[in-house]
């Protein structure tokens, strides 16, 4: 069993009890559990699920691990993920057409859920500040076949200034002292101590104070935790319901391995029962803490952050718009697959810019002055007298039938993933999908029989 701190043991022993404590104490030598969900916006018909392995409460969610190099994970046909990480987005409940933000989004996980409940509607702005994590994020969100998501790497005071009153549903999955990943990784346990998680507390009200300024009136905020700490989760919803005058919402969660929170463990606040706990002893996954808060229709938050505190440069305009001779060579590659809705009429909708032709979720958004990773959907890149599809497109052409696809055995599969060149006995030039097991992977252009790579370079194992 991972040595937990003593100071841990004292704080959970006097908050649970010794008999209830010592069974959660027990619980992090227990084996963490690992599950993973099916994308649901791609033709998954060739993926086979055990219905006796369902996570309870989360939709078209399995136990069980995907490898990485498994054809359904690179096509983005599932996501790995924790078991009760996948409840926070669950309880956004976004709508089609809203405007949505996940402010702490690495690696993704809840972003590709969100993803899934806009149906390709509306808007989700999806943040990570660490620029790293951010790679990470846009990586897993491009091969989710995300085609409505504004993906940027700021703090979250600078992204206050630019989307003031602006989202319907905002997700705060809030950096924590992590104490529900003890077992999954007894790592964290070293890292662990009262001041770290009041250092987490005051972190995580800085992160709030910027969040509730971008909530429209009558918008929603979930609020989320890897932690068991009070101090993080009751503490904190009762202090943000009160600063800003937030109603805690009740949470519909369909399974019974939940526990509601401790108003005793705050300031007695008889709504913090709404609130939402998942103890490792519950057997559904590791421990997480869920909120759910609501804005008054009369209530604006001012924003504490003038947008023109520093005047910005403006920048040169650049040209967007396709000339005729850029959309016949587009053409000549994409009117060959079956466009999926989102980018169906691209000729109208498509921009370019440094030779990068994209569909954007965001007009304008250069105007933000925001560290911008991606902005909608990449369809390829223009060269000489040429247009080269993008990795991003293959996958969102995943979300329909296709018929120009190249099968792969597994032996070209994974030499697909190395880069390789591959020979085929298919008769299609050009461009083409390449699959195994009928998941799309990527780009080919045949020629001669001859199978070019386009697999991304920084995908390349």
């Amino acid at each position: 069993m991972p040595k937990l701190p003593e100071d841990f043991k004292e704080k959970y022993t006097r908050l649970l009890g010794k008999s209830r404590a010592q069974q959660f104490f027990n619980s992090i030598n227990d084996s963490p559990k690992s599950a993973f969900r099916v994308n649901s916006l791609k033709e998954n018909h060739c993926l086979s699920c055990d219905p006796k392995k369902e996570v309870s409460g989360i939709p078209q969610a399995y136990y069980g691990k995907i490898s990485g190099q498994d054809p359904a994970w690179v096509s983005g046909a599932v996501y790995s993920q924790e078991p009760t990480a996948m409840f926070p987005a669950l309880f956004v409940e976004a709508r089609p057409g809203q405007k949505v933000l996940d402010l702490c989004a690495a690696p993704g996980g809840k972003s590709t859920a969100i993803s899934e409940q806009l149906k390709g509607e509306g808007l989700l702005v999806a943040n990570e500040i660490s620029h790293t994590r951010a790679k990470v994020l846009r990586e897993n969100l491009e091969r989710w076949g995300t085609t409505n998501s504004l993906i940027v790497s700021e703090k979250p005071e600078k992204l206050a200034q630019c989307f003031p009153h602006y989202f319907d549903k905002i997700l705060v999955d809030a950096p924590c002292s992590g104490e529900g990943m003890f077992r999954k990784n007894p790592q964290a346990i070293k890292y662990w101590s009262q001041n770290y998680v009041l250092l987490c507390q005051k972190r995580q009200k800085e992160i709030l104070n910027a969040a509730v300024q971008m909530l429209k009136p009558e918008g929603e905020i979930v609020y989320s935790t890897c932690t068991y700490s009070p101090e993080e989760n009751e503490q904190i919803v009762s202090w943000l319901s009160q600063k800003f005058n937030l109603t805690i919402m009740s949470l519909a969660v369909k399974t019974h391995a939940i526990a509601h929170g401790h108003p005793e463990w705050a300031d007695n606040n008889p709504d913090l029962i709404k609130t939402v706990r998942f103890w490792p002893t519950a057997d559904l996954g590791e421990g997480q803490f869920a909120a759910k808060l609501k804005l008054s229709p009369n209530v604006v938050v001012q924003a504490k952050f003038s947008p023109n505190q520093k005047k910005k440069k403006k920048r040169r305009p650049q040209k967007e718009a396709l000339t005729k001779s850029e959309i016949q060579l587009i053409a000549e590659v994409l009117d060959k697959f079956n466009l999926p809705a989102a980018i169906k009429n691209w000729r109208l909708n498509s921009r370019v810019r440094n030779n990068h032709v994209f569909i954007p979720a965001l007009s304008d958004s250069a105007n933000l002055h925001l560290q911008i990773l991606a902005n909608g959907v990449e369809l390829g890149v223009l060269k000489k007298n040429r247009f080269e599809p993008g990795h991003q497109l293959a996958m969102v052409l995943a979300e329909q039938k296709q018929n120009r696809v190249v099968e792969l055995s597994r032996e070209s599969y994974l030499k697909y993933l190395h880069g390789e060149t591959l020979r085929t006995q298919a008769n299609e030039t050009g461009f083409v999908l390449v699959s195994c097991q009928n998941f799309i992977l990527g780009f080919g252009k045949i020629s001669n029989h001859i199978i070019k790579n386009y697999y991304p370079k920084g995908l390349r194992v």
